[in-house]
């Protein structure tokens, strides 16, 4: 029995000594985290609840924010600045409550993390008035955002990328800051809250995409215009030059911008009662103006043309829509077979292929009452046996003559051509000064009969002084 007490004894001291220390421990941790305890990130292991407040007291007090911009001088929002001050908090005394004391062993194999948003107080029109006062708030001086936009590389349409540009958006900039201040942030980088002003359009804006597909459209066309020797193409090049786009990115074909161009190509390709020059078998240099022979563009049929092969986006080689042709588009635009009259030297040529085939003296219209018009025409017929008749003379009502002739050809509908003149006595020199024609090209008969046989509708006729 004696030694059953001693055993009890034994036991129940270290017993009560533990139970004694157990019951001390937990009293303990009734006022004190458990070791391991973090509250927003800070280690308040055996902390009390005034020691946690003291903290955050402290660290509200020396708080501040840094504003960051993207270029120019970080700047600074200190808590005196905004009377910024700490109000305790229920939570830190609630979640030392939670954390059970008695429970008190669990800190050895389990962290305590606790959450707790700090209560304090600023003066918010203080902070409005700093971040008035902040350099990174001033727009004065700094570059607009640039919208993204489609931009022609010399071969397609594409997206250009967007500019932020360094003005901010206040109001976000306010908002963030403001917000960063609620959540005691250290650092507040304007760029990556998106602070600054953004353009309306981005490289990823389907109004630019499409606006890019809208003018490749239009680009995809060609149109060669065969004007041998020369080409005149109108491409992607050229007709990016006639688009353009709005605010919205809504697209523009400038329609009359493809009129001014071709008033431009029938400016340079047409010859039609223009001055060209020449030089003569005999070496003579001259220049013929005026008649009715000469390339003559349709413009404003070919316009439209134009439009829809554009807008249909048509590669094709053609020809413009002509009221006229000539031969070639060179200098001499009658080519190289054609009828040369010298007005001057009373002589003429036909020339076939560049060479001389017939040449003789000639007679022509009277200076002064009949002259022989000069000009770039062309022979309009070929006839043979008819009677030449002039015009009606009012006071008798007859013709002024009525000539019959072997050989015939035409080059105005006036009535001037070439034809044979057995009547003239001679050709060539003065003659056409006191024996000269109506206005016709009076020849020799067998000239005129070569000529006949050489020469047939559309042949050019080139008189010149």
């Amino acid at each position: 029995m004696e030694n059953r007490k001693k055993l009890l004894l034994a036991l129940g001291i270290p017993a009560g000594i533990l139970i004694c220390s157990y019951l001390g421990i937990s009293v303990y941790f009734i006022n004190h985290f458990y070791y391991g305890t973090k509250i927003n990130g800070v280690n308040f292991s055996m902390k009390t609840t005034g020691e946690v407040e003291s903290h955050f007291a402290e660290q509200i007090g020396n708080y501040s924010l840094t504003v960051e911009p993207k270029e120019g001088l970080e700047e600074k929002i200190v808590g005196s600045d905004i009377s910024i001050k700490y109000k305790k908090s229920r939570g830190v005394k609630k979640a030392l409550k939670g954390q059970n004391a008695f429970l008190w062993p669990s800190m050895f194999w389990k962290k305590q993390i606790i959450r707790e948003d700090l209560g304090f107080d600023y003066n918010k029109r203080q902070l409005d008035t700093r971040i008035q006062e902040l350099k990174s708030f001033q727009n004065e001086g700094k570059s607009d955002p640039v919208n993204a936009k489609p931009e022609f590389d010399g071969d397609k349409f594409v997206v250009k990328a967007e500019v932020l540009g360094t003005k901010v958006d206040q109001k976000a900039m306010r908002e963030e800051i403001t917000d960063a201040v609620q959540r005691l942030e250290p650092v507040l980088d304007l760029d990556k809250t998106e602070c600054y002003l953004k353009p309306k359009y981005t490289s990823e804006s389907k109004e630019v995409i499409g606006a890019c597909e809208v003018l490749n459209n239009y680009s995809r066309a060609s149109i060669t215009y065969d004007m041998s020797p020369e080409q005149e193409v109108v491409d992607k090049k050229l007709i990016s030059t006639w688009l353009t786009w709005d605010g919205n990115m809504n697209v523009t074909f400038h329609e009359e911008k493809v009129g001014e161009y071709m008033n431009g190509f029938v400016a340079k390709y047409e010859t039609l009662y223009r001055t060209r020059p020449l030089v003569t078998p005999s070496g003579k240099a001259a220049e013929v103006s005026g008649g009715t022979y000469g390339w003559s563009v349709d413009g404003a049929t070919e316009t439209q043309a134009l439009l829809a092969s554009i807008k249909n986006g048509e590669v094709i080689t053609k020809e413009p829509a002509y009221f006229q042709r000539a031969a070639t588009h060179e200098a001499q635009d009658w080519g190289k077979t054609f009828i040369e009259v010298d007005l001057s030297d009373q002589y003429m040529w036909y020339i076939m292929e560049g060479n001389v085939a017939l040449e003789t003296a000639v007679v022509t219209g009277r200076p002064y009452d009949h002259s022989t018009p000069p000009g770039v025409y062309d022979v309009l017929w070929t006839t043979t046996n008819t009677v030449l008749v002039g015009n009606i003379v009012p006071e008798t009502g007859e013709p002024e003559y009525e000539t019959h002739v072997d050989y015939w050809m035409p080059v105005t509908h006036s009535g001037i051509g070439f034809h044979d003149a057995p009547w003239q006595p001679a050709f060539g020199g003065d003659m056409y000064w006191t024996n000269g024609s109506h206005g016709c090209i009076n020849m020799p008969w067998d000239s005129a009969a070569a000529l006949y046989s050489m020469v047939s509708s559309g042949t050019p006729v080139v008189m010149h002084y």
